[in-house]
């Protein structure tokens, strides 16, 4: 958490003094008080979608929004294989099956990938904007509208970013975003799923209190139209997103700051490229995201910059989760107990998967996470610290 202030107090203790850290009802006790609402409000102007809901985590937001969306038991649902772990899980625990598709170098899912992963049996797409980009959204759009597949979007990473004026999360049917210690803006835990659905909010906001239809006052005469379970975001997560959500637009002006910093100086070294941006205007530059010649020159760079005790990472050889190539229970289906899948069975080969792109440009990633906070001066001792690193791999690679 980069900035944290007499804002978020403010607003824990608003709710400290009422003692109701439960979201719903207490509406004595709570002196108006509903944190949880105003954080919905608050995100919802943000990225001007008409509904938002807020949640218990990321991960609960991008469930509900697949749940909410009509996807369930059997239905195949394209994702890509190089996000965090927890986009799978919430498609097997929606009942669905995951068919991964290739991505390309924007680090998302390319239109042509998820063409070439569509059957008979498709539903949907669950779409992450990955590392705080926007993936090429009028081409997935075209196969969208085709082939009429319900899109979901996991915006996670990537709150606040938009293409051509449009924010991640309100392309598709649903979108998810986190609030969890590493996001834009954080609060320790939490999420909110955004929809301009009607439907789709209601279904969201009964799926995510055991089906509670969250009319009147009286919580034990509330009606139960479906079955959902606990999903619940707290009244003290939601205090402290609400202040952090107010901050995320000066967080992306000076995240662009640092980064367009950072790539100026960066874009001048042999050998070294970025992944593309669709929209440059709408990143919510949260990582500059190298792409190196080779992945052999990606994982001297990684050496060189631990040696100097530098920060920067790669998905492909170490074991961060974010990337098929460590999802070893993925890919056997290692679960506690059935899943669906293996009732309908696995619609790939998950341990054999024909991915080129993905393997091509994770291999050669390294992505650095860009703080706010950041003076130029720091912003340039990291550029050159990356170039001097970028420099020695490539000599000793070639």
């Amino acid at each position: 958490m980069e900035f944290f202030g007499a804002d978020e107090r403010a607003e824990i203790n608003d709710v400290l003094e009422t003692g109701i850290l439960f979201r719903y009802n207490h509406e004595a006790q709570r002196n108006n008080i509903y944190k949880a609402r105003e954080l919905e409000a608050e995100v919802a102007k943000l990225v001007g979608a008409s509904y938002a809901h807020a949640v218990s985590s990321g991960s609960a937001a991008a469930l509900c929004a697949m749940v909410a969306a009509g996807i369930g038991a059997g239905d195949e649902v394209i994702v890509p294989p190089f996000t965090y772990v927890a986009t799978i899980e919430a498609v097997l625990l929606a009942g669905a099956l995951p068919v991964f598709a290739d991505i390309d170098d924007t680090l998302c899912l390319s239109a042509d990938g998820i063409r070439k992963a569509i059957t008979p049996r498709t539903k949907g797409i669950c779409l992450v904007h990955m590392c705080g980009q926007m993936a090429d959204m009028n081409a997935i759009m075209a196969v969208v509208n085709e082939y009429n597949l319900v899109l979901v979007e996991d915006a996670g990473q990537a709150m606040g970013a938009s293409y051509k004026g449009v924010y991640t999360g309100l392309w598709g049917r649903a979108g998810a975003y986190s609030f969890d210690f590493f996001k834009i803006a954080t609060a320790g835990e939490g999420g909110v799923m955004v929809t301009n659905d009607e439907q789709v909010y209601k279904l969201a906001d009964n799926y995510s209190d055991h089906g509670h239809d969250h009319i009147g006052t009286n919580r034990g005469m509330e009606q139960h139209p479906i079955v959902g379970f606990n999903y619940r975001i707290s009244e003290l997560h939601a205090a402290v997103g609400l202040a952090q959500t107010r901050r995320v637009p000066m967080i992306i002006e000076q995240n662009n700051a640092r980064k367009k910093q950072l790539m100026e100086r960066l874009g001048k070294v042999a050998g070294l490229s970025f992944a593309r941006i669709p929209d440059p205007d709408g990143d919510s530059a949260t990582f500059l995201n190298l792409l190196l010649p080779t992945e052999a020159a990606a994982r001297q760079t990684v050496s060189e910059l631990q040696a100097a005790g530098v920060g920067g990472f790669n998905y492909w050889f170490t074991n961060m989760y974010h990337f098929i190539n460590q999802w070893d229970h993925i890919k056997t289906m290692q679960t506690a107990s059935a899943l669906p899948i293996e009732k309908f069975g696995p619609p790939q080969d998950y341990q054999n998967l024909d991915l080129p792109t993905a393997q091509n440009v994770i291999g050669r990633l390294i992505s650095f996470g860009i703080r706010a906070s950041w003076t130029s001066e720091e912003a340039d001792t990291l550029a050159s610290q990356i170039e001097a690193a970028v420099t020695k791999a490539t000599l000793i690679d070639a």
